[in-house]
């Protein structure tokens, strides 16, 4: 029965949304909020359950040709991780530095370390979104994302 791989990757889903779906309850509910903040998690792990247990009944057979595509060669794998180290150390520094410094640098080194080579355009293009970000959830939403070392 969990001879293929789509059934236990199936499970490991199945377990991890019903954690979620735990951890979604615990968030705390606003008397007065229309949509509550809890809803968009709710309805994510639902879905992600859902999903999982079509995985999971799915009859389809793995293919040869599906295995060898499992292979993931060692170059990428390490890229993998220092993609997730870059991450982690978004992160970390977030509150310190600040949403617009951090993600535009963060958005300007995966860009380049992933080998793009336009290094104004990705300038502009990291600045520029992180700006539009940071204006719009400070001043048009009215959330305030860290602002770190900058006066504003």
């Amino acid at each position: 029965m969990l001879k293929m791989i789509h059934r236990k990757t199936a499970l490991v889903l199945i377990v991890f949304s019903f954690l979620y779906l735990l951890m979604s309850y615990q968030l705390p509910e606003y008397p007065y909020a229309i949509i509550d903040a809890d809803f968009v998690p709710k309805i994510l792990g639902f879905l992600l359950l859902f999903l999982s247990v079509l995985l999971f009944l799915s009859k389809k057979k793995e293919t040869e040709e599906e295995r060898k595509k499992r292979n993931i060669p060692k170059a990428d794998i390490v890229t993998l991780l220092v993609v997730c180290v870059f991450i982690i150390v978004y992160i970390f520094l977030f509150e310190m530095i600040g949403f617009f410094i951090m993600t535009a640098l963060f958005i300007f080194i995966c860009s380049w370390y992933l080998g793009y080579k336009r290094h104004v355009v990705n300038g502009i293009v990291s600045l520029s979104f992180s700006l539009f970000i940071y204006l719009l959830f400070n001043y048009m939403l009215q959330i305030n994302l860290p602002a770190g070392i900058l006066p504003f």
